[in-house]
């Protein structure tokens, strides 16, 4: 219960961050803006509309995932807040889960409504079915979680800047990881191809998430590929999480 009342409650505060809300309507002006470039693309009108709605939900769900994740435990540093929390019967991995489940149901909210936002604009311009789209936003929304669990870890290890700046340097070499193995070919060393292998199976591979332009241009993927995309997800949040914690539990606040 906890839990739950702090989830709550951080929802409700980054829903009133003025951040959220930027975020949020400059998302909506660049997908409406997709139509008007659609337009200049005879016969790739709904493709390009597609396309740059589902990049939109991915950017700005990945910035507010950063931006609010990062302070999640920073504000609460600054306001103390913090200090009258812990002083009460709230064990330190309940505030830190409790925080981070908080900032997922925020971004499902902000994902569940630009995804309307660009079902209601595809519909309005073409009158044609978007329910293929749902399977690359549900592993849009993955994603997301994903790096919001990422961007956690880092605030509790170090400053909010610098925890920005791990976060959005781990999202990019995530989404490089694949190229790892073909390196690894090229490398004689047998360190070299050890310590490789390591940042292969250690960081997150991104790209994994990315169906994007498989459901743009109507090629099916299978069920059984989200669902292991979905496992996967759940089992590297599971593991940043319990790292957060052990970082979290370790940290003195004066």
């Amino acid at each position: 219960m906890k839990i739950k009342a702090i989830a709550l409650n951080t929802l409700k505060e980054a829903t009133r961050d003025k951040v959220f809300y930027n975020l949020l309507i400059f998302a909506a002006l660049v997908i409406a803006a997709s139509v008007l470039i659609g337009d200049l693309s005879i016969g790739l009108n709904e493709k390009i509309i597609k396309d740059i709605g589902l990049a939109s939900i991915l950017l700005f769900g990945l910035l507010t995932a950063i931006l609010v994740g990062i302070g999640l435990v920073s504000k609460e540093v600054e306001r103390r807040t913090l200090y009258t929390i812990l002083t009460k019967p709230v064990n330190r991995y309940k505030f830190l889960l409790g925080k981070y489940l908080g900032l997922c149901l925020t971004l499902l909210v902000n994902v569940v409504l630009m995804t309307a936002f660009l079902f209601l604009i595809v519909w309005w311009q073409h009158g044609s079915s978007t329910l293929s789209l749902l399977k690359a936003i549900l592993l849009i929304y993955c994603e997301l979680i994903l790096v919001t669990a990422v961007a956690l870890l880092f605030s509790t290890l170090s400053s909010p800047s610098l925890s920005v700046v791990f976060t959005l340097g781990f999202y990019i070499i995530g989404y490089f990881t694949s190229n790892l193995k073909e390196m690894e070919s090229g490398v004689q060393s047998q360190f070299s191809r050890s310590f490789i292998d390591l940042c292969y199976y250690l960081l997150p591979n991104f790209n994994n998430f990315n169906i994007r332009a498989e459901i743009v241009h109507g090629i099916d993927v299978s069920n059984t590929y989200i669902l292991g995309v979905m496992l996967y997800c759940v089992l590297y949040i599971a593991i940043v999480l319990c790292l957060s914690v052990i970082s979290f539990q370790r940290k003195e606040f004066y």
